[in-house]
């Protein structure tokens, strides 16, 4: 029996709810889209690409309008990729952060992708393009565990032992699973295991802080990032349908 596919409808929800945050706070989900504060008019932006993402949303749920949904959702985190993150990079290419804001936006990317490849109504199995993205996009993910490794020590939830070692081995994890979808090692469980290891996250480290303080806009869109990121990487673990794409290390 095949396993559900929670990918796109999760990602759906997610794009609801970050709709519905920017909609509520007047301003953007800065952890996803970081607009920089002299853009005119940034305002009224906020609240178009609010409208715009609770539509795209919705249309994810209904076999009607899933395919125009699909090509916008692949469009708006292209354009979030590319004039947010992409320019950052170019800017100051050194900083590892930088490199893990792109990470996580070329994995966003790379669900779109898949989504716009359905709609053009590809087989699933085939598309590689968007598995070889998220790959790339995991590495910097990964480092960046490293680079801010008390940052990522202090995000560990408190009841559980050895911090550190907990914030490597995640750090090691998305490099693993990074590099077994662009070697084409068992990528289909990389994708897997990716997906849920940031559900995981975002149970244990973001929710419990959205509860804690349910008022603060902070926590909401650290939840919301990383909600969308999570369902983005199920989005491409589904892409792999009941099989394995060829790999140069498995018999054919």
């Amino acid at each position: 029996m095949r396993a559900p596919r929670l990918g796109r409808p999760c990602l759906a929800v997610g794009l609801i709810g970050c709709g519905v945050f920017c909609l509520a706070s007047g301003t953007f989900a800065l952890d996803l889209q970081p607009v920089p504060a002299w853009v005119p008019g940034r305002t009224v932006l906020a609240y178009v690409t609010a409208l715009v993402e609770v539509a795209l949303g919705a249309g994810l749920l209904t076999t009607r309008t899933r395919g125009p949904a699909s090509r916008g959702v692949f469009g708006l985190l292209l354009a979030w990729c590319l004039l947010l993150e992409v320019p950052q990079v170019l800017a100051e290419p050194l900083v590892e952060m930088n490199w893990l804001a792109l990470g996580q936006l070329a994995a966003m990317v790379a669900a779109g992708w898949v989504l716009l490849d359905a709609a053009r109504g590809r087989g699933p199995a085939t598309v590689r393009g968007p598995q070889l993205l998220l790959g790339l996009g995991l590495i910097p993910i990964g480092l960046s565990h490293f680079s801010y490794l008390q940052t990522a020590v202090g995000m560990v939830p408190g009841w559980l032992p050895c911090h550190t070692a907990w914030a490597v081995l995640a750090g090691a994890g998305h490099i693993a699973a990074g590099l077994g979808l662009l070697a084409g090692v068992l990528p289909r469980l990389a994708a897997a295991m990716e997906a849920g290891m940031i559900t995981a996250f975002t149970l244990l480290v973001w929710l419990p802080g959205v509860v804690a303080s349910p008022a603060s806009r902070s926590e909401w869109s650290e939840l919301l990032a990383s909600w969308i990121i999570g369902a983005a990487v199920w989005v491409v673990a589904d892409s792999f349908g009941g099989r394995l794409p060829p790999s140069p290390y498995r018999p054919r």
